[in-house]
């Protein structure tokens, strides 16, 4: 029997149920190989080449795995259609020893019988170019990271990471802060004038002023509204204009990753990784009572608006059936692509037309319904004709000031029967205005002056940093949600309702690094790099070139940004003799051997008080230090070894473990019924709490920590995580 290797085990389900028992299908949950979590993995002086070590408790999955392909007549590998997806299926080929000649690899945009059968049936090899892309990035990306944060981490505090768009993007979200934070309002008065016929033949309408003596108006404070207003009250209202035509408004394009993020954000107030993940459960599959797994949507990782003339044909027909002839278009609708698209996928739709939201209401919970309803109608419309209004504006004018009124009312629905893009519009500009005449005269009911005041740019949303991010270049579809995802879990910004604050830290971040690394914090610089990616998977680059291009200089300010400030002294080290250089640290001035790395000698500057507990990382007697909560405890190594403890700990106290908030140890300690649990040692500046040893790190399922059981094994602390099956995508895959 054949084998068919995917990555996610509801995808597996979704296929082997299409499938029909015909083929073994199993999954890899995600990668099973990627660079060390615990070093850099890439070997800078040969020629940038990774190290690629076998994915944390990835092991079995491999022996099984290569055990069901040794038994397998034929292995497939069907992993996502993208640079990822590609990446993980050439690991599985080396992993699992198949052939590199052999047409392995197959792919397909929607898991329905018949894309499956089809990529059966036109199987290729590993595409060398995308693998190569997608290498090119995972360096640059853990170059970036790796060099950077240590640099953060000693220059501000702790615990803080870069990321090569990460920071570009938290950096956006700094910028418009500071331009809010820099507006100043300016005032202006509006004029409204709400007007009807001599006759009162007709309703009233509102116009707005809008001209003096034939030019654009602005009227800045209140002497002039009053000057205005005195004027209109003097004079007579006559209509010098009507024009009536008829709009129309076409159909918006299917959904690409990104405006799927905005839309669900502005509609459904979903966050971009919440989006993601009921998207992605909508593409692999979700269990159905009674009918085992459904898939309902195509690929959701794409830039691309284009569809299938099948789906096309297939939309086209419901629209016809359902809405009528006047609603489908006679030529199908087709959509560009945004500049620098990759185009590489349909656009995201549902797969079977028949599979409406009413009938996948009874299928799907709330959310997943929510989003599946919102991919279903967009897809729908996007194929619909245009949406007609009549529309109308009157020209009035009284003595040397102009003023107009538009309004319009719907002449055909067009895409609007199913899809909404804005809100509706206001009562008064949903409607017709009277049948005025030009030289018709006009009584003022009522004249009013408002005062108001220009406001800052808005704060970004989800759905407006998504928006920005795609227009600057900067990222693919497959990186924004896990952006966004890491900007919130690190707290370098925090929500005021959908709106995005970023945190102190993230102002500090961003200084230094646009301070050091200009080119890497500039946004065009980081959309540049995007294109040189594209090149690469187009077969016209070497990614050990672009990487070799971009290292050295970056490389340079790194060394500069970590020497920056130090002061060269007269002392010298008592270990080798070479000149001490002063340096500053989190916790003030120390000196570091000038002969580094050959000579890593580091003592405190100032005499320091030495208290009688051990550094529970390396065993020196820690010191008493002043910060701004008071006095606390330092390991005297720093910045070799960074522990810290509360002033006054006792001396039995057994500290195992991590914080996964602050890197502090935590504490061994016992409720009163003699049960074991672990409190940091930074309490009550932080309060963490775990019944399990805390490890120090997080889940990337869902950023609770990962902590260790009795038995030795590690596992995320939130109960009903399925941490160590599949986990989500880094920043930058894709």
């Amino acid at each position: 029997m054949d084998l068919i290797i995917v990555e996610s085990p509801s995808k597996a389900k979704t296929i082997s149920k299409y499938l029909k028992g015909k083929y073994r299908v199993d999954a890899s949950g995600g990668h099973i190989r990627d660079l060390p979590q615990k070093s850099l993995g890439v070997a800078i002086n040969h020629n940038f080449e990774p190290k690629y070590v076998t994915s944390p408790g990835k092991e079995e999955t491999i022996k099984r795995l290569a055990g069901e392909a040794k038994r397998a007549d034929r292995v497939y590998l069907a992993t996502d259609p993208d640079r990822e997806g590609e990446a993980i299926s050439w690991h599985l080929q080396n992993v699992l020893n198949l052939d590199a000649e052999k047409e392995n690899r197959i792919e397909f945009n929607e898991i329905s019988p018949s894309a499956v059968t089809r990529a059966l049936e036109h199987p290729r090899k590993i595409n060398n170019n995308l693998v190569d892309a997608q290498q090119a990035r995972r360096v640059m990306d853990r170059l970036v990271g790796y060099k950077l944060s240590p640099l953060l981490n000693n220059k501000i505090r702790s615990g803080l990471s870069a990321g090569r768009v990460q920071s570009v993007a938290l950096r956006l979200v700094v910028e418009r802060e500071r331009e809010i934070q820099a507006f100043i309002p300016q005032e202006y008065w509006t004029i409204t004038a709400f007007l009807q016929d001599l006759e009162k033949k007709y309703a009233a309408f509102k116009a707005s002023l809008e001209k003096f003596r034939g030019k654009k108006i602005k009227v800045g404070n209140r002497e002039k509204a009053d000057e205005v207003l005195a004027a209109l009250a003097a004079g007579e209202y006559r209509v010098s204009g009507v024009k009536k035509s008829v709009t129309k408004s076409h159909a918006p394009a299917p959904f690409t990753t990104s405006t799927l993020q905005q839309d669900a954000s502005n509609k459904l107030g979903m966050t971009a990784p919440e989006t993601m993940l009921m998207a992605q459960h909508l593409y692999e599959g979700v269990d159905v009572e009674g009918e085992g797994h459904i898939a309902f949507v195509t690929y959701i990782r794409t830039d691309s608006t284009r569809v299938s003339e099948e789906a096309q044909k297939a939309a086209r027909n419901y629209i016809t059936e359902r809405f009528g002839a006047e609603y489908c278009p006679l030529k199908p609708n087709y959509y560009a692509s945004k500049k620098g698209a990759q185009d590489a996928h349909e656009a995201i739709r549902p797969i079977d037309m028949q599979l409406t939201p009413e009938r996948a209401k009874k299928m799907l919970d709330k959310k997943h319904y929510n989003v599946y309803k919102l991919i279903y109608e967009r897809f729908i419309a996007s194929q619909m004709s245009e949406a007609q209004y009549d529309s109308m504006q009157i020209e009035i004018v009284n003595g040397d000031y102009g003023l107009k009124a538009s309004g319009k009312a719907l002449r055909f629905p067009g895409f609007t029967a199913i899809y909404q893009e804005t809100k509706k519009e206001e009562e008064e500009e949903a409607k017709l205005l009277p049948p005025l005449d030009e030289g018709s005269l006009l009584t003022a009911l009522d004249v009013k002056a408002e005062q108001k005041f220009t406001k800052p740019p808005l704060r970004y949303t989800d759905a407006t940093l998504v928006k920005a991010m795609e227009d600057k270049g900067i990222g693919r579809p497959s990186t924004y949600a896990s952006i966004i995802s890491v900007l919130n879990k690190r707290k370098y910004v925090q929500k005021d309702g959908k709106y995005m604050i970023p945190t102190e830290v993230a102002y500090q971040m961003t200084d230094l690094l646009v301070h050091y690394f200009t080119d890497i914090m500039d946004v065009g610089f980081t959309a540049s790099m995007e294109e040189k990616l594209d090149e690469i998977e187009d077969g016209g680059k070497d990614w050990h070139a672009i990487v070799g291009e971009f290292y050295p200089p970056f490389a340079e300010k790194l060394r500069f940004a970590g020497t920056d400030g130090d002061e060269m002294t007269e002392i010298l080290c008592e270990k080798c003799g070479h000149p001490m250089v002063r340096k500053t640290g989190k916790y003030g001035k120390y000196l570091a051997c000038s002969n580094y790395p050959a000579c890593s000698n580091i003592i405190g500057e100032e005499e320091e008080e030495i208290s009688e507990t051990p550094c529970p990382k390396c065993g020196a007697m820690m010191v008493i230090k002043t910060g701004k909560f008071g006095k606390f405890l330092a390991c005297p190594n720093y910045p070799k070894c960074k522990s810290t403890l509360p002033y006054g700990e006792k001396k039995e106290t057994v500290y195992e473990g991590i914080c996964p908030e602050c890197g502090r140890p935590t504490k061994k300690l016992l409720t009163r019924t003699g049960k074991v649990y672990y409190g940091c040692s930074g309490y009550p500046e932080c309060k963490f709490m775990s019944w399990d040893c805390p490890t120090g790190a997080k889940c990337p399922v869902c950023g609770s920590a990962i902590v260790k059981t009795p038995k030795g094994k590690e596992k995320c602390s939130k109960k009903g995580c399925s941490y160590r099956s599949d986990g989500p995508k880094e920043e930058g895959n894709g």
